[in-house]
């Protein structure tokens, strides 16, 4: 008996552990949601939903990335690091802008 409530309390903290995943659709030129609150280790998947390229970036020191140049219909996934406020632009539409909070 004692083996089995072990067991059961090592799967339940794997699977507390394991990163939430978050998409972004960016469609019409814009991103959406327009913000969001993800966790540290969280996943984010860029989802091009419009039918020409992106290019999502990040200067944010915790949290900083750039997914390149993005194809119509292509998703990218980065990793959230460390905790903060991420403000998101497209380098390619100057007006596409959302933020996504980072927390422990």
């Amino acid at each position: 008996m004692k083996k089995i409530i072990l067991l059961a309390s090592t799967l339940t903290v794997a699977v507390s552990m394991h990163a939430a995943e978050h998409v972004i659709s960016q469609k019409g030129k814009a991103f959406a949601p327009g913000t969001m609150k993800v966790k540290v280790g969280d996943k984010i998947i860029f989802k091009n939903n419009d039918g020409f390229a992106h290019n999502a970036f990040s200067d944010n020191e915790a949290n900083e990335f750039d997914i390149g140049m993005q194809k119509p219909g292509q998703d990218v996934t980065i990793e959230m690091k460390k905790p903060g406020k991420v403000e998101v632009e497209c380098a390619i539409h100057p007006n596409m802008h959302m933020t996504i909070e980072v927390v422990e």
